[in-house]
């Protein structure tokens, strides 16, 4: 069995991460019945947010009597210190616990620090002297605030998009967390889906010892197939190493990562899928995006008049207007 420490926290988990993001998608008692499934096949920790809507609550639901068997991240997106307190107040009854584990900064646009004017960092101290949250940590999807986060010292863990489709900078923030002592942990391990190997996926990030790949999951067989890791890891080897290669042809470069982040959208485009519709539609069945519903989204990119929202607001600094364009263009030829 892999297990991963994160840094400094001296938290030690298995290497398989439940993200929770994905759970909102489904009733309460379907994430119960995962959310059990995956702490007694042995996954021990649980990545929520504040900003998940009701996925803490589930969480808090099914697993709040295992509480102390268990490790749980959340997050605020918080501007200031009063509302960083309600947020955190309002985790801790949902999750139906007293302190969590991991808090975590959510994608903040810049790196929080004491003196800077917006207090978070001076309420998280303030809860952690509680006993309220027992470390500290970020989010990004920023490499320049993520790297400047790791630089000052002042957060114990930093969560960062990681898969094998990473660019060198980001294998550089990795070994800059691992010469730390600050816990990594990888979201986007599949790269928002397009990658399609999860075997691939896991090998590749298993060969940093330092860094905990959280799975978002939403479906029971997704579950299955991360629990069959647990006792039988897949290996990196030639073959997989072929896998990666091939992929990062096909998908290195400028990609959307479907972060979300540029939403929501004036004319109502679905940025997320649309803007990488290109990639999808190779790598996925042909009923997934090419039905009605789907045709009926994509034309909603010859509404888009530019008002650079997107684009502003883009953390990789895409050119988000160009590439629904584009992406509209190939998908109309691949029908």
């Amino acid at each position: 069995m892999n297990w991963v420490t994160l840094g400094k926290t001296g938290i030690t988990v298995n290497k398989n991460g439940f993200g929770a993001l994905p759970i909102q998608r489904v009733s309460l008692d379907a994430a119960s019945a995962l959310l059990k499934k995956a702490y007694k096949s042995g996954i021990n920790f649980f990545d929520t947010a504040r900003f998940y809507t009701d996925s803490e609550e589930k969480i808090g639901f099914a697993l709040s009597s295992v509480r102390n068997k268990i490790y749980i991240a959340s997050k605020t997106m918080a501007a200031n210190a009063d509302e960083l307190r309600k947020q955190l107040d309002t985790s801790l009854n949902l999750l139906k616990t007293d302190y969590i584990d991991i808090y975590q900064l959510h994608n903040p646009g810049f790196c929080p620090k004491p003196g800077d004017g917006t207090g978070l960092y001076e309420a998280l101290l303030e809860a952690k002297d509680k006993g309220m949250i027992r470390h500290i940590g970020i989010t990004s999807h920023r490499l320049a605030v993520a790297v400047e986060a790791a630089e000052s010292g002042l957060y114990e863990t930093i969560q960062f998009p990681f898969s094998y489709l990473a660019t060198d900078g980001e294998v550089r923030l990795v070994k800059l967390c691992r010469e730390r002592d600050i816990g990594f942990i990888a979201m986007k391990a599949l790269s928002g889906g397009l990658i399609t190997n999860a075997a691939a996926a896991y090998a590749y990030i298993a060969r940093y010892d330092n860094v905990l790949p959280i799975w978002g999951i939403q479906k029971e067989e997704e579950l299955d197939q991360f629990i069959s890791y647990i006792n039988e890891p897949p290996v990196y080897n030639e073959d997989i190493s072929r896998i990666i290669e091939k992929d990062r042809k096909m998908l290195g470069g400028e990609f959307c990562r479907g972060c979300g982040y540029c939403m929501p959208c004036p004319s109502d485009i679905d940025i997320p899928i649309s803007a990488r519709m290109s990639l999808m539609i190779r790598r996925a069945p042909v009923s997934v995006y090419l039905n009605d519903e789907w045709q009926e989204k994509m034309k909603r990119i010859d509404d888009c008049f530019d008002c650079g929202s997107c684009k502003s607001k883009c953390p990789y600094g895409l050119d988000i207007p160009r590439l629904l364009k584009e992406n509209l263009e190939d998908y109309r030829q691949f029908i």
